[in-house]
């Protein structure tokens, strides 16, 4: 299990010092714009559409997406105070060992998005071979893009992510043509965007239908409400600040209005889509309302803006889970090559068509960790780490060869519950495991391993950025002095680790 020297002290996972956090609130809102902007999301939207007026869509998505940006600031606060990774701190409530498991779902997540991306990347590449060549085969056309991708990506070609910038701009701008298009489309077909139902519903039903709507966008963003202060622990934050709302400034200016806004719109866009050409699909939507050079400029600009995200968002950060969880023999590229053949055989064709259901799912279970993390940091810890012990071994993490079973069955339960009551399943998995975890962690577990910061709650020894600590402090590192506020203005800005931490698409 242990590789060169302590693998837990991996340089990577090392926490982000203070000097080290060069994404402000304008920088965070820039890429929670670019992460919203997701072509999937169209799969809500047209789904929501069948049972519920485009205004009422338009408030379960503003709910669902406010809800999950409060459980990703409120986790997101462990990158905040401590600069701590997902994978890391998540050593706490699952063990030094356990933390893999998790982890490995998300890994699965990553890929599986890997391929819906991948699918329509391929579809827009098919449309422009038959727009040229008459040739028509969009699965050949998939394996192609996939292993391109993938072969891109194992050998770490940068060149095709310098588009990364462009494409979400991009999306934006053939996402606002589409709007109108289609609306114009939909009105020609005697429909009224604003009160037009494919098949009305009242009562119970019509809420049960909002409902799946909300916990439908919270399963599509619960990824990343996990693995938050992956990215939160580069946001910039002032030391020695105790009140939460200003040290959180730049997570809730980002997660509770940026992406609800961004969110809605790409959803709104894929009900429109629904009522004008009676498919979700954006691919389909875009061949059904333009032709000739436009339709292969705005395909091309579909497949530019899917491989460079994809690389980034997706198979970069699954490779690497499976790299790590792997070890030594498992290198990157093998890792790779596992998210790709994840992606395939998720069947993202089949995958679209159920998004909803999958997002039920995929949110019931991902939430219940979130709940875990709540319990664990601020209702068991309150907020006081221990966080030089999670990079020992044999520390007061290891619990059990590794395992925390409390986290486990807490897990386990949580996510059950979270898919038997499928129609609130994402809310059901955070308070569910949340509940579970705190009962068994505090009365149980943790009386058989004892943990320094409840023995002896020291905001001194166990809190982070809230009293000055840094790195330093932590493990005897030596790191720069802390910066001045001009120092920190005139640092020159580091390479964005969006690149290497986003992934809810």
């Amino acid at each position: 299990m242990e590789r060169e020297g302590n693998y837990l002290k991996s340089p990577d996972l090392l926490p982000v010092t203070h000097q080290q956090r060069n994404i402000g609130t304008f920088g965070f809102a820039v890429i929670w714009i670019g992460m919203a902007i997701v072509l999937a999301a169209f799969a809500i939207g047209g789904s929501a559409i069948i049972n519920l007026s485009l205004p009422m869509v338009i408030l379960a998505t503003l709910v669902g997406s406010c809800l999950i940006g409060v459980f990703m600031t409120l986790i997101g606060d462990i990158g905040i105070e401590h600069g701590l990774s997902f994978p890391v701190y998540m050593r706490a409530p699952f063990g030094t060992f356990g933390t893999h498991i998790p982890s490995l779902v998300r890994g699965i997540t990553a890929a599986c998005w890997f391929g819906l991306n991948t699918y329509f990347g391929a579809l827009a590449i098919n449309g422009i071979l038959n727009l040229l060549f008459d040739f028509d085969n969009w699965f050949i056309c998939f394996l192609v893009f996939a292993a391109l991708q993938l072969f891109n990506t194992s050998l770490g070609i940068k060149s095709i992510e310098r588009f990364a910038d462009l494409a979400a701009p991009v999306i934006i701008l053939i996402s606002c043509w589409m709007y109108y298009t289609l609306a114009d489309t939909a009105t020609t077909q005697g429909k009224n965007i604003w009160t037009w139902v494919e098949t009305p519903t009242t009562g119970l039903a019509a809420f049960t239908a909002f409902m799946v709507v909300v916990m439908a966008n919270m399963g599509f963003w619960s990824t990343l409400a996990a693995d938050m202060p992956s990215l939160s622990r580069f946001f910039k934050a002032p030391k020695n600040e105790r009140n939460w709302f200003k040290r959180n400034k730049t997570q809730l200016v980002g997660s509770l209005i940026v992406m609800p806004i961004t969110n809605t719109f790409i959803v709104t866009i894929g009900a429109i889509c629904y009522m004008a050409v009676a498919s979700a699909d954006p691919i389909n939507a875009l061949q059904q309302s333009a032709s000739g050079f436009i339709l292969g400029i705005l395909l091309l600009m579909i497949v530019l803006a899917q491989w460079s995200t994809n690389t980034s968002a997706n198979v970069v950060p699954a490779a690497t889970i499976f790299s790590n969880i792997g070890g030594p023999k498992v290198p990157f590229w093998v890792g790779v090559v596992i998210a790709g053949i994840i992606g395939i055989l998720a069947q993202p064709w089949s995958l679209f068509d159920v998004m909803v259901n999958v997002l039920l799912i995929i949110g019931g279970i991902l939430t219940a960790i979130v709940g875990i993390l709540f319990a664990d940091y601020y209702l068991i810890r309150k907020r006081r780490v221990h966080v030089k012990e999670l990079y020992e071994l044999n520390g007061q993490f290891k619990y059990y060869k590794g395992f925390n079973i409390a986290g486990l069955i807490a897990w386990v339960i949580g996510g059950a519950t979270a898919n038997v009551f499928s129609t609130y399943s994402s809310l059901v998995g955070f308070f569910v495991g949340a509940i579970v975890y705190y009962v068994l962690a505090k009365y149980w577990w943790f009386k058989k391993y004892p943990q320094a910061e409840l023995e002896d709650p020291s905001d001194a020894k166990y809190l982070g950025i809230t009293v000055g600590h840094n790195l330093d402090e932590i493990f005897g590192q030596q790191v720069p002095a802390p910066l001045s506020d001009q120092e920190e203005e005139e640092l020159v800005e580091q390479p964005d680790p969006l690149l290497e931490m986003k992934g809810a698409e």
